[in-house]
């Protein structure tokens, strides 16, 4: 990998395929891989990594939003795409360019086949979410008769899977709370194909999930984390890797005497002579103000460098008094080494939110497979 010259978020396509391989090797043969490209795949770029991962044979894609898809589309991605979260008003776009959506409300579920009868299809594939704990999105175990009457009552759509999502597969101390979920998802399960006479996908498991609960794989199994390097344990961590490395680069050294002060609101305060480095990266581009203040770190020729003072838009400072270092050296501020999951922790968020904070003006740059 070339040394950064500027802000640059390398993606390491190798790591991406190491990652689905040992995913997929959890699963048994005829089991379907979702992938979740969502959010910029986690922060990445959402093309370069559909692309990549459609030459590995993955079965199914999820977004978001409509808008998400569309982008997959627009760049020639032809797997299918689930919509997680779509919304009434992008229904014909949906369809226009072959999305399919999660159907998670009687309000949903009574506007696409508004919108699909109008549209004339047939058997238009959709997918019918469950809540089964975690609160945030799906029809109730009790709604299934009358998904069941409407469904029955239309030709213009299909059911292609049938879906609810586990609230805490990572966490071994909710273990009780995420069986029971299974346990009602796989009851949801029995309940729709008694009714509706349908063999639909069934699938619960997130990135946790697979590496967890191996009874519940079901179908289909979606990855979003696992994908991206993060197994949401130390254990699993060292079998994924990271795909992304975040890079900058030393923009101007300072010396600072005793309490002289740095940054905005004169949040640092020397305690003796000391030496900063300004970096060209700021809460612009995904590194929060939460960092600033000691919370957060780089690394600086193989050592921590904490960010001091407040985390500009553009820019942060770190104290550099004890590291040699000159102005153009490389700038790490997460990489397979020093982890997003190691910078996070400093500021007690998680892996997650620092990885999708990447900037879209942050240049991307791509390491090819081997």
């Amino acid at each position: 990998m070339s040394k950064a010259l500027e802000t640059v978020l390398e993606i390491d396509l190798s790591a991406l395929t190491h990652n689905f391989n040992y995913i997929k090797s959890k699963l048994q043969p005829d089991t379907k891989f979702l992938a979740v490209v969502k959010a910029f795949a986690y922060g990445s770029d959402s093309v370069i990594v559909a692309k990549h991962l459609e030459t590995l044979n993955v079965d199914y894609f999820a977004v978001a939003y409509v808008k998400e898809g569309v982008a997959l589309r627009d760049a020639g991605v032809t797997s299918p795409i689930l919509v997680l979260h779509p919304q009434s008003l992008n229904f014909k776009t949906l369809i226009e360019r072959c999305l399919e959506p999660s159907i998670y409300s009687h309000h949903v579920l009574d506007e696409f086949i508004k919108i699909a009868e109008t549209q004339s299809q047939q058997k238009y594939p959709v997918h019918i979410k469950f809540n089964t704990g975690l609160n945030r999105l799906g029809f109730l175990e009790h709604d299934v008769e009358a998904i069941v009457s409407k469904l029955e009552n239309t030709s213009s759509i299909i059911v292609k899977s049938v879906f609810s999502h586990l609230a805490a597969s990572e966490d071994s101390k909710e273990l009780a709370f995420t069986q029971l979920q299974i346990k009602k998802f796989k009851s949801i399960s029995e309940k729709f194909k008694e009714k509706l006479k349908l063999q639909p996908w069934f699938h619960i498991c997130n990135t946790s999930g697979i590496l967890n609960y191996r009874e519940a794989h079901l179908d289909m199994v979606r990855s979003g984390i696992g994908l991206y390097g993060f197994g949401n344990s130390a254990q699993e961590d060292k079998n994924l890797k990271p795909i992304a490395s975040l890079k900058s680069v030393i923009s101007q050294i300072h010396s600072i005497e005793n309490e002289e002060t740095v940054g905005y609101n004169r949040a640092y305060n020397a305690t003796s002579n000391e030496k900063t480095a300004t970096i060209p990266i700021g809460h612009a581009d995904g590194i929060n103000r939460i960092y600033g203040n000691g919370n957060g770190f780089v690394i600086i020729n193989g050592k921590k460098a904490p960010i001091i003072g407040n985390v500009c838009m553009d820019m942060i400072m770190v104290n550099i008094t004890n590291i040699e270092c000159k102005e153009g050296d490389e700038v790490i501020i997460f990489n397979s080494e020093n982890t997003a999951s190691n910078l996070s922790q400093s500021a007690k968020t998680i892996s997650y939110e620092i990885i999708t904070s990447v900037s879209q003006r942050v240049k991307r740059i791509v390491i090819d497979a081997k």
